[in-house]
């Protein structure tokens, strides 16, 4: 089993966040590692009843704060929905994923977390009016 140092950055690459992600397959799809990353911090989101979430897509109804998506005290998330709104914000360029010092380009690309265990989330903000 292998662990990564799953990171959020800023398009400057400016670290916002960064946690271990521990109990995962040696080898893994994008697609794989996306979800298991929405389905941890949706879980930790559940179990602290925050009213702001810190998570990599904008949930359902939430509304955008400086430090992440307000959603309401005592609200809960579906982890698989969430999930899902992040690859398809992977698909439309709402955040690029970097495994070491490459950028991934497909979600069903696999990456060996043994050789390349950074993994960074970079987060890109669309241009007004385009």
């Amino acid at each position: 089993m292998a662990t990564v140092t799953v990171r959020d950055e800023t398009a400057t690459g400016r670290a916002i966040d960064q946690w271990p992600l521990a109990g995962l397959p040696e080898r893994i799809s994008a697609r794989e590692l996306v979800r298991l990353r929405v389905r941890e911090e949706v879980a930790r989101f559940n179990a602290e009843q925050a009213d702001v979430f810190r998570g990599l897509v904008r949930p359902t109804d939430a509304e955008a704060t400086l430090n992440g998506y307000r959603v309401g005290r005592g609200r809960r998330l579906d982890w698989e929905r969430q999930a899902d709104a992040a690859c398809a914000a992977f698909a439309h360029n709402g955040f690029v994923l970097l495994v070491g010092e490459r950028q991934v380009e497909d979600l069903d690309e696999e990456i060996d977390l043994l050789v390349d265990p950074e993994v960074a989330f970079v987060r890109l903000v669309p241009l007004v009016g385009g």
